[in-house]
């Protein structure tokens, strides 16, 4: 008995499924330009999914939405929020979101454990 309750609790410990996490450098450019598009970060946010097609089978799609849908994940990093669709959170869950600026690339950068392949733009892959 005192073995199985070790099992159950080495496997109760077992980690949980994680979130999205928003480097600080990707929270700065994304109030910016919340800002610039005068989305509120009281009511709206960052929409982060996936959707079929780009090089590689799956491609990233990143927009503002003025508000939350009702299943959605909701992440919140200082006053930025990020809104997830359930179906785009199996493919996201545990990626981290970053802001590269440098002489070669400017942009969003998504660091995906979840991605098997991805191809030269940054922006497709496959899991």
């Amino acid at each position: 008995m005192t073995t199985r309750l070790a099992v159950l609790n080495t496997e109760s410990a077992a980690p949980q499924p994680k979130g999205i996490e928003v480097t600080e450098r990707a929270v700065k450019r994304i109030r910016v330009a919340m800002a610039k598009e005068g989305i509120s970060p009281a009511e709206g946010g960052l929409r982060l999914g996936v959707m079929g097609g780009g090089c590689s089978g799956l491609s990233y799609n990143i927009r503002f939405d003025t508000q939350p849908r009702e299943r959605d994940r909701i992440f919140t990093f200082d006053d930025v929020r990020v809104f997830v669709d359930p179906k785009s959170f199996l493919y996201l869950s545990g990626m981290v979101l970053d802001y590269e600026e440098t002489l070669m690339r400017q942009g969003f950068n998504f660091i995906n454990p979840n991605s098997s392949k991805s191809c030269g733009c940054g922006s497709s892959f496959s899991s």
